[in-house]
């Protein structure tokens, strides 16, 4: 990622750079979600945290699943290709895919993302 150094934080006028959170049902499903989108160039990098407990309402009923969560780091520019990506790779029928624009986060960490999410 990046070296240490003088490192300014960008303004809170929004970096251009996104977290992206889905989840899924086994660690391996995790590791390829996280693999494939990587490798595709369409996230600088995701973290997979595991195992969390999951209470929902699905179909009617109240329902308790572990699952794993995946953050993927990516751009606004990149992101409806990774949400496309997502959804087409993602075994869920409804997968949880939720993007928060980073406001503000160190400029090197912010541009090394940038750069490994170009084509």
């Amino acid at each position: 990622m990046t070296g240490k150094g003088e490192d300014m934080t960008e303004a809170s006028t929004g970096s251009g750079v996104w977290t992206v959170l889905t989840t899924t049902d086994a660690a391996l499903k995790a590791q390829l979600l996280a693999r494939g989108a990587v490798d595709a160039r369409l996230a600088a990098c995701a973290q997979i945290s595991a195992p969390v407990t999951s209470v929902y309402r699905w179909e009617g009923k109240t329902e308790t699943a572990e699952e794993w969560q995946i953050l993927f780091k990516t751009t606004a520019e990149r992101y409806p290709l990774l949400q496309e990506w997502l959804q087409e790779a993602h075994d869920y029928e409804t997968p949880e895919i939720i993007a928060t624009p980073v406001a503000a986060g160190s400029a090197a960490y912010l541009d090394w993302v940038r750069r490994e999410t170009t084509q």
